[in-house]
C-alpha cells in the first residue's frame, strides 16, 4: 500500500529481528524512525492569543514585522499585511518604554480596524521594566538569557569565581520573577529565545561557545519559571549555522524532558539570508528537527519583506505531511520520453489550481512512470500519446482528451466531482 510500511515477509533479505543478526530483538515496523508519518514530542499546550502552541495542535507560523513599533501606524499595516499572508502569530520589537507603551495603541488599532492578532514582544537589554510594562498588551513575551540581565564583557576578565557566579544568579532571580509573576497573573506566554551569538559572559566562560551553553542558558531561566509555579513557556535556541542550531534544539529537548519540562520549541535558523539560500538554509535546520518529531512552530528569517517568508514556512509544513494548506503538485523531471512540454503545463496548470486546498494533482509527462508515480494524487494529467492528455482520479483513467484541451478538461473533471471553488468566492 502506498504511503505505508507493510510488515515484510520472513524471507525478505535484510530484514530481520534475531539479535544474532544484527536485529534488535522487536519488529521493525514499530520502530518510529522507519515510519512513514511523523511522530512529534509531546509537549504541553501553550496559549498566545487566539492561538496554541504544542504537541496537540498543529504547527504555528510566525514572523516578525520591520517596522519601528514607534510608527504605530505602520507597524499596525505591518501586522495586518503578515497576518494577511497566513501568519498566525506576529512579534515586535520594544526596545524602549516608549515602544512598549506604543504596543497599547497598536494592539487597540488592530482590535478597531481590522481584528485581533496574537501579539510577542521582543525584550532584550536589561529589560525588565520595559517587559513588565508591554507584559500588559501583547500575548507573550520574548525574552533572550544572555542579555535580559546584561553585564558589559570584561575583556581583562580570565574567569568567574563561584562568589561572582552565585550573585550574578541572584540578581537574575530578583529581576526575573517580577515578569514571571505577572504573566502566571494574566495567563500569558512567555519565550524563553536564546540566540548562539549573544550567550552571557559567564555562560562563556563555563560552557564555551556551544550548543551546551546555550541549553545552560534556557535552563536556569526554565528553572526559575518552575519554582513559580509557571509553565507558559516556549523554547528556543536559534543560530545562523544550522549544525550548531540543530545540536543545539536536540540537547535542549533531550535535557528538558529529562527534567519534565515537556515545553514545546519555536525552530528557526536566525539571520538566514535571503534568495533561495536563506531559503534552503532555513528548510536545512527546521525540515530536520520536524522530521525528528521536534518543532511546534517555526519562524523562516529572510533578509526580505517579512510576507516573504510565509510561503516558504507553510512549503516546509506541506512537504513533511504536518500541515496542508495548499495543492500539492506532483511532477515528474522530464526526461526524452516526455510527450509535451512539461514546464509549461505544470504552470498552466498551476496557475488555473493554485488557489485550491487540500488536493494532490500529479502532472506527468508519459505514461511510463506516470500512474505509478501519481498513485495517491487526486488528480492526474498524463501524456499517453504525443498530442494526447489522460486524465485521471485517484488510480482510474477517467477520459482522454487532445492535448490543447487538457487543463480546461482537468478543471471540469474537478468541478464534476464538486471539489472546485472559484477563485473570487475565496474569503481571507
Amino acid at each position: 500500500m502506498t504511503g505505508t510500511l507493510a510488515r515484510p515477509d520472513a524471507a525478505t533479505p535484510g530484514m530481520t529481528s534475531d539479535p544474532a543478526q544484527g536485529g534488535s530483538g522487536a519488529d521493525w515496523a514499530s520502530d518510529p524512525r522507519f515510519d512513514s508519518v511523523i511522530h512529534r514530542r509531546k509537549t504541553r499546550s501553550v496559549r498566545v492569543g487566539a492561538m496554541a502552541i504544542g504537541s496537540e495542535h498543529p504547527v504555528v507560523v510566525q514572523s516578525m514585522i520591520n517596522e519601528d513599533t514607534l510608527d504605530i501606524e505602520g507597524a499596525t499595516a505591518g501586522i495586518r499585511r503578515l497576518h494577511e499572508a497566513g501568519c498566525e502569530i506576529v512579534r515586535l520589537t520594544v526596545p524602549s518604554l516608549a515602544h512598549a507603551k506604543a504596543v497599547a495603541e497598536i494592539r487597540k488599532r488592530l482590535e478597531d480596524t481590522y481584528q485581533p492578532v496574537p501579539l510577542v514582544a521582543d525584550v532584550h537589554h536589561n529589560g525588565m521594566k520595559i517587559a513588565l510594562e508591554v507584559a500588559h498588551h501583547v500575548d507573550k513575551v520574548r525574552i533572550n538569557p544572555g542579555l535580559f540581565v546584561f553585564d558589559k564583557p570584561d575583556p581583562n576578565r580570565s574567569s568567574f569565581s563561584e562568589a561572582e557566579l552565585a550573585q550574578i544568579a541572584d540578581r537574575i532571580v530578583d529581576t526575573f520573577e517580577p515578569l514571571v509573576s505577572l504573566l502566571k497573573s494574566q495567563d500569558k506566554a512567555l519565550r524563553i529565545g536564546v540566540n548562539h551569538g549573544s550567550l552571557a559572559e559567564r555562560m562563556l566562560f563555563t560552557y564555551g561557545d556551544t550548543p551546551l551553553g546555550m541549553v545552560e542558558s534556557a535552563l536556569e531561566f526554565i528553572r526559575i519559571c518552575d519554582r513559580l509555579d509557571f509553565h507558559n513557556i516556549v523554547v528556543s535556541m536559534k543560530a545562523s549555522r544550522a549544525p550548531v542550531m540543530l545540536a543545539a534544539y536536540r540537547l535542549m529537548a533531550h535535557r528538558m524532558d529529562l527534567e519534565g519540562f515537556h515545553y514545546p520549541l519555536h525552530l528557526g535558523v536566525t539571520e538566514a539570508g535571503d534568495g533561495d539560500y536563506g531559503r534552503i538554509k532555513s528548510t536545512a535546520g527546521i525540515a530536520t528537527l520536524l522530521a525528528d518529531g521536534l518543532g511546534d512552530t517555526i519562524r523562516v528569517s529572510l533578509t526580505e519583506a517579512p510576507e516573504k517568508e510565509i510561503p516558504v514556512c507553510y512549503s516546509i509544513l506541506q512537504a513533511l505531511g504536518l500541515r496542508k494548506t495548499m495543492v500539492e503538485y506532483v511532477a515528474c523531471p522530464s526526461c526524452g520520453r516526455t510527450l509535451f512540454n512539461l514546464e509549461e503545463v505544470l504552470h498552466q496548470v498551476r496557475d488555473a489550481t493554485a488557489h485550491l486546498t487540500g488536493l494532490d494533482i500529479a502532472v506527468m509527462g508519459c505514461i511510463v512512470n506516470g500512474p505509478g508515480e501519481m498513485a495517491d494524487a487526486d488528480y492526474g494529467y498524463v501524456g499517453k500519446t504525443p498530442g494526447t492528455i489522460s486524465l485521471y482520479r485517484g488510480r482510474d483513467e477517467i477520459r482522454r482528451v487532445p492535448e490543447a484541451e487538457g487543463v480546461a478538461a482537468l478543471i471540469a473533471l474537478i468541478k464534476e466531482d464538486g471539489r472546485w471553488v472559484d477563485p473570487g468566492s475565496l474569503t481571507v
